[in-house]
């Protein structure tokens, strides 16, 4: 069907009035929005907004896929949500609120995890993807998907307060590994979790996410392809970086076979989870790397509590001098980044050599043991 064939009912002539009113987009781009498609992966702080926005403008199929379920920490950003949903699938509940907003779209809620199994083929069947995630090998994964697949993708990345969007793998532009080849280490990646986030501020990006998949879809503008824009959320400077292809990338023919979570993933021998950490019992050294105010919110005691950012100075010896360095040392952080950055440390300095990380940290501790 082509775009002129596609027929508007009154109730939606209504409802998209003043974008068809617009110069410059009228009725011909609403009908582009109308049979096209996007994939949102992830129902996070990036991909409520971008969602809220796509499904208000009229985009005719929408797919979201989110594994997560609703936590009350969620809501200061995810907009999406209210806390009664609080324990339900985000890319359900995401699912029936656009419903509800715009009931002339197609909208699949997938309970899941974006894999080397399903992405292209979920890739393939979208015209545009968003990108909302929050980890280096779901990104990874978009993008070498996007390759393969013919796919453009609409990248979105929080640091501190500031925000970066971008358009990747648009009619021959630079793609997600021409910005970063490889990703980085899982100790140098920090989370929401860890670092905290400005809840406007992933609404300010992934809005500019939703414009950058409406102009990518409806042929209007120029997508930001190229370009990498950053935004500062406390000065509100915004500033675009020149992007090119580079020439020396290797081409992208296939998805690894053991999938992402081997570029990212932490050694076995790195960490140990809430339930080894239940089953080591009360004499179980550990040591809070977190700051003074979160460990105020809670803590696992008995702990010493030394901020990483201190560790390395000399009048920690006093401190860490209680702990026997014969017998493991579990470290702890909020989320289980900023204690595997301790570890080397604690190693070579401290001569702690069976210090480990909690993963997860304390709040996968807060949330109790799976058993």
């Amino acid at each position: 069907m082509t775009t002129s064939e596609i027929f508007f009912s009154l109730e939606e002539r209504k409802r998209y009035a003043r974008q068809i009113g617009l110069a410059g987009f009228g009725e011909a781009a609403q009908a582009k929005l109308k049979k096209g498609s996007v994939l949102v992966v992830g129902a996070g702080g990036l991909g409520c907004p971008a969602l809220l926005y796509l499904a208000a403008s009229g985009v005719g199929r929408l797919v979201i896929i989110d594994p997560d379920h609703v936590d009350i920490s969620n809501l200061h950003r995810q907009v999406l949500f209210t806390t009664a949903d609080a324990g339900q699938p985000k890319a359900q509940v995401a699912a029936t609120r656009l419903r509800d907003l715009n009931p002339h779209l197609r909208i699949e809620a997938i309970v899941g995890r974006l894999s080397r199994s399903n992405a292209l083929e979920l890739i393939r069947s979208v015209d545009v993807v968003v990108d909302g995630s929050d980890n280096f090998p779901t990104r990874y994964l978009v993008n070498d998907a996007c390759v393969i697949a013919g796919r453009p993708f609409v990248y979105g990345a929080l640091q501190g307060f500031q925000g970066q969007v971008s358009v990747f793998n648009w009619n021959g532009g630079p793609t997600y590994r021409c910005l970063y080849p490889e990703p980085p280490a899982p100790e140098d990646a920090p989370n929401c979790a860890e670092a905290g986030v400005l809840g406007v501020l992933p609404g300010l990006i992934g809005t500019a996410q939703a414009c950058e998949a409406l102009k990518l879809l409806s042929g209007i503008g120029e997508p930001l392809s190229g370009r990498l824009m950053l935004w500062d959320a406390l000065t509100m400077a915004v500033r675009q970086l020149r992007l090119k292809v580079n020439p020396d990338r290797a081409p992208i023919l296939d998805l690894p076979p053991d999938g992402y979570g081997e570029t990212c993933a932490v050694p076995a021998d790195e960490e140990i989870g809430v339930d080894e950490l239940a089953a080591m019992g009360p004499d179980t050294q550990l040591l809070d790397v977190r700051e003074v105010h979160e460990r105020a919110r809670g803590a696992i005691l008995p702990s010493i509590h030394l901020p990483l950012g201190i560790l390395g100075e000399g009048e920690c010896e006093g401190a860490l001098a209680g702990f026997d360095r014969a017998k493991p040392l579990v470290v702890y952080c909020a989320a289980g980044v900023r204690s595997l950055r301790a570890l080397p440390l604690l190693r070579a300095r401290w001569g702690f050599t069976r210090a480990v990380s909690l993963r997860g940290g304390y709040h996968a501790w807060a949330d109790g043991p799976s058993g």
